[in-house]
């Protein structure tokens, strides 16, 4: 054993490699995660994650689907980091340092940190039917969580230890995760650039956690994986032979990750399995009527649920994400707290959520695929009995 002695005598490499903390995974074997990585899942902001479902509710549908955004964001952050290393190994001539690797892993790891209950019934669901004027995504919460989550646990030391930047690279890891800073900017196309975090030699890095130009990264290759496992089907993509056979190639004069022609096989896999899952699991025709009855049940309860914030301040429900101390005690657990309630004025919420536990759902009445021409996508558009009898 290393002694706190002999430990301030060690290379920054072996340093690392001695504060590292090894995870068994499910989906991906033992995981050795960085030390600052530790430090950012050992706070209460990144905790909260294990009490958000990943599917949201379709656990009440899929006895296996009882994971949470904890597991599936350090599974984003792993395989970030294994995308990044195979390409700075194969091509060396990107030059990818050290920090680049570190930044997207972190950004790999915070991806989801804006997550509300029930993950994107919260923001997808519930937010839009409880503030239908606000155009606001998890994504914006994510970024403000981690500004929180660093300045909370005071991690600005740890950070300039492992060498990182607090202007340059703080901003490189929430453009990952968002995209631009200034959005309207790049709408605009002000810049031909609109990245501050990094230059356009570096293009490629942006899209290893979100991908925006294609849609193939790794959050991806993680949920994919996780959720057959999870809800027992079959994952017919191979995220590893993609890590394998990924090169960064110039388009156009832009760098992008990209693969060869032969595994053109691999990737209509990957969309085929996002089909299947939505198909099958996403959007479940129960699933889709438990989450309405979570909304329907949220929405009730909205302005007689308070959460403490900053300053002692209340925030109902659909405010709580304006405020990141209110909305880190915001999880799944406010559905047991409306279920359990004894309250007059959560009485017809908790009814609706009883109506979840004993099965006496809404009714289902159809499906219809909206026309490609109207919509330029295919939806799934599921018409919902709220009651038919009370």
């Amino acid at each position: 054993m290393t002694t706190p002695s002999e430990s301030s005598k060690l290379s920054e490499e072996e340093k690392t490699i001695f504060q590292s903390k090894v995870f068994n995974d499910p989906i991906h074997g033992h995981l050795e995660l960085h030390p600052l990585l530790i430090k950012i899942i050992d706070t209460p902001q990144f905790q909260r994650l294990r009490f958000i479902k990943q599917l949201g509710g379709a656990y009440f549908v899929y006895p296996g689907a009882s994971h949470n955004r904890f597991e599936h964001s350090i599974g984003v952050a792993q395989l970030a980091g294994e995308l990044a290393r195979a390409l700075r190994t194969r091509q060396p001539e990107l030059e990818i340092t050290d920090e680049d690797i570190l930044c997207v892993q972190i950004a790999g790891l915070c991806h989801d940190l804006g997550h509300g209950p029930f993950s994107h019934l919260y923001d997808g669901m519930f937010i839009k039917k409880q503030c239908p004027e606000l155009d606001w995504k998890h994504e914006e919460a994510s970024i403000e969580m981690f500004d929180y989550l660093v300045k909370d646990n005071k991690l600005e030391e740890e950070m300039k230890h492992w060498k990182l930047d607090l202007t340059k690279d703080l901003v490189f890891i929430k453009e990952m995760i968002n995209g631009p800073l200034d959005a309207k900017a790049a709408e605009k196309k002000e810049t031909p650039w609109p990245y501050k975090g990094r230059g356009q030699e570096k293009s490629f890095l942006y899209e290893i956690v979100s991908n925006k130009r294609n849609g193939i990264d790794v959050d991806k290759f993680d949920y994919f994986a996780r959720d057959c496992h999870h809800l027992g089907m079959k994952n017919n993509f191979d995220y590893r032979r993609f890590i394998h056979f990924a090169r960064v190639c110039e388009v156009k004069g832009e760098k992008q990750i990209c693969v060869r022609d032969k595994e053109a096989v691999n990737i209509y896999d990957m969309f085929h399995t996002r089909y299947s899952l939505h198909k099958r699991a996403y959007q479940h025709k129960v699933n889709k009527i438990i989450e309405t009855m979570i909304t329907d049940a949220f929405v009730k309860a909205d302005c007689h649920i308070r959460i403490e914030g900053s300053g002692g301040k209340k925030y109902t429900l659909s405010k709580a994400m304006e405020d990141m101390v209110a909305y880190t005690k915001l999880t799944d657990h406010v559905f047991e707290e409306i279920l359990f309630s004894s309250s007059t004025d959560l009485s017809e919420a908790r009814e609706i959520l009883k109506r979840i536990i004993s099965r006496d759902l809404y009714r289902f009445l159809g499906e219809k695929l909206v026309n490609r021409s109207d919509v330029r996508i295919l939806c799934l558009c599921v018409s919902i009995l709220h009651y038919t009898s009370v």
